[in-house]
């Protein structure tokens, strides 16, 4: 081992970096159980009903007209008897692609009702969700997308609802047309549209006030598409913890411990949807959908992964704070016992996350952290020998092992916290050792922890 203090320091900083490949193991042990917890999760989720995202109700036209084709014939000749092929144009009607139409009125309402589900360790958050949707359509300039030879077919007109999934209806699910009842059926097997339910109309144009009501289950996110011409939407909660995302966040949103409500307003001009087109935007309606997902805020996952990356960092503090102390010894540290306080320490992490599945994040975090700094503190004093120096240790260890359960508990402040705590800890030493001797050997144990000053005096008056 070097003999001088900087190379005790050069060597303490390349264990404090090796320390780094413990920690990568650690994580790739938070990672598996990330990924089990987001399997089960998304499987019980799926089972439930899974994410749920209502586009519609969307009208749709049919219209035929003329469509005309080249087709080959054999001919024969009469005069001579041969046979020849010959190319003839041949003009039917058929259906063609329809007119799809956007309510102009849309009024959604969202009443959701959760639960937890538990599977083995984890707990799933589900929810059953009853939807109303009032609407209306306007169809007085519908005549003016016919082309050239076409015929709107009112008569065969119907609605169509887009869905995730259908498994996840549960209850009634009825369509209302002025008071009269509609029934409604699954979209035909084979389709190009996603899944979903369609209702056979008939002539739509003398029809006014539409309503449609579903009960569903879903889980993680349930989001809407504004399909509306002017779109309101209204949903309501017991679950405490939402967060909403897509297109649009919410116009008005009220958060309790009781649960959440929120509502969206979004004209037509800030959607990329026509009102009326010849061909299905579904594509795009999609990219315009919002929602809430169902959030757990108790993911101690992520703030394994932080701990992870921050544990570096720690062990690093640690490192230097057992230098500084036992530099003034006579009896130095070995390697092998720097290596044993960062195996302790990445160790930590594992017993944090594998509590945490047991008995939640904060209890889990209090034992892990007692139990570290007890060890380190108790090694410190029976391992290094540290003596009365002992409670110095075991203050920074407190001191550190707080500051991390703060920036684990707060992501926005992780950064400021944690590079904040890097400059005081050099700061720190770069004062502390400010009259060390770098090339030389380590000063004795009867020297001042803050350097060399003392002695450097009583060196010149005895050179006077």
């Amino acid at each position: 081992m070097l003999k001088s203090a900087g190379g005790r320091f050069f060597v303490v900083g390349v264990l404090a970096l090796l320390m780094y490949i413990p920690m990568l193991l650690v994580g790739g042990v938070i990672d598996d159980r990330s990924s089990y917890s987001r399997s089960t999760i998304s499987s019980v989720g799926e089972e439930w009903g899974g994410r749920q995202t209502i586009n519609g109700p969307v009208l749709v036209v049919p219209v035929t007209g003329p469509v005309t084709r080249k087709e080959q014939r054999e001919v024969t000749d009469p005069a001579t008897g041969a046979v020849t092929t010959e190319v003839f144009e041949v003009t039917e009607v058929q259906y063609k692609t329809p007119i799809y139409v956007l309510p102009t009125r849309y009024d959604a309402s969202f009443d959701t009702v959760t639960e937890e589900r538990k599977r083995g360790l984890f707990t799933v958050p589900v929810y059953s969700a009853d939807l109303g949707i009032d609407f209306t359509y306007d169809l007085s300039s519908l005549s003016d997308w016919a082309r050239d030879g076409e015929q709107i077919i009112w008569a065969r007109s119907f609605l169509q609802v887009g869905l995730t999934s259908n498994k996840a209806l549960r209850g009634a699910a009825s369509l209302t047309i002025d008071g009269a009842g509609f029934p409604l059926e699954p979209l035909a097997a084979g389709r190009n549209e996603a899944s979903g339910i369609r209702a056979d109309l008939g002539d739509p144009r003398a029809m006014k006030a539409f309503h449609l009501g579903l009960v569903f289950n879903g889980a993680e996110t349930l989001q809407i598409t504004p399909v509306g011409r002017v779109s309101n939407v209204q949903m309501k909660s017991d679950w405490p913890h939402p967060s909403f995302f897509g297109a649009y966040l919410p116009n008005q949103r009220n958060i309790t411990e009781a649960g959440f409500a929120a509502n969206w307003s979004i004209p037509h001009l800030a959607r990329n949807l026509p009102q009326i087109a010849r061909e299905d935007s579904a594509y795009s309606a999609n990219e315009a959908s919002f929602g809430v997902q169902f959030f757990q805020p108790n993911d101690f996952y992520q703030k394994a992964y932080r701990a992870a990356r921050y544990g570096i960092l720690f062990i690093a503090l640690t490192f230097l704070t057992v230098l500084l102390i036992e530099i003034r010894q006579e009896k130095k540290a070995h390697p092998v016992q720097y290596v044993l306080i960062g195996l302790a320490q990445a160790i930590f992490v594992l017993l944090m996350v594998a509590y945490a599945e047991q008995i939640g994040f904060a209890y889990a975090y209090l034992l892990a952290s007692v139990a570290t700094v007890g060890l380190i503190t108790f090694y410190g004093l029976i391992g290094l020998k540290l003596g009365r120096r002992t409670w110095v240790l075991g203050t920074m260890l407190v001191v550190l092992y707080a500051l991390l359960y703060l920036i684990l508990r707060s992501a926005d402040y992780a950064l400021l916290a944690g590079s904040t705590l890097a400059f005081a800890a050099l700061g720190g030493t770069m004062i502390a050792t400010r009259n060390e001797d770098w090339s030389g050997p380590p000063s004795t144990g009867k020297a001042r922890f803050w350097g060399r000053k003392a002695e450097a005096k009583k060196d010149a008056i005895d050179a006077k």
